[in-house]
């Protein structure tokens, strides 16, 4: 069995976030080759972004500290500390409107 304080990791990638030139961390808990679920933790520094992108398949977003803004062409949510986002396939960005941390969880399509 495999167990992660996710709070301890969030915080340490936070601290590495801060310190980055890119302003980012992160670290894949669960799904690497061999796996068809990917769970990563990603940490972004104050007005630090993830570039707009695809969403490859099925994905979820949980905050798990500060505040974070996720932007389609036709929509925007911005989350807290807690909050759950089923993101949908359309196009987005993922905006860090201060320190924080997310559990990206994806499914990764098969062979």
């Amino acid at each position: 069995m495999q167990t992660t304080r996710l709070t301890d990791l969030a915080d340490r990638l936070l601290a590495e976030a801060r310190t980055a030139h890119s302003g980012r961390s992160s670290h894949t808990l669960f799904g690497h080759h061999d796996h068809h679920l990917r769970q990563t933790v990603i940490a972004l520094a104050a007005g630090q972004s993830l570039a707009e992108h695809n969403s490859p398949a099925e994905a979820t977003l949980q905050v798990l500290t500060g505040r974070v803004t996720l932007r389609t062409a036709a929509d925007s949510w911005t989350g807290t500390t807690g909050d759950h986002l089923v993101i949908s396939r359309d196009r987005h960005d993922l905006l860090a409107e201060e320190d924080s941390a997310v559990l990206l969880t994806v499914l990764v399509p098969g062979d």
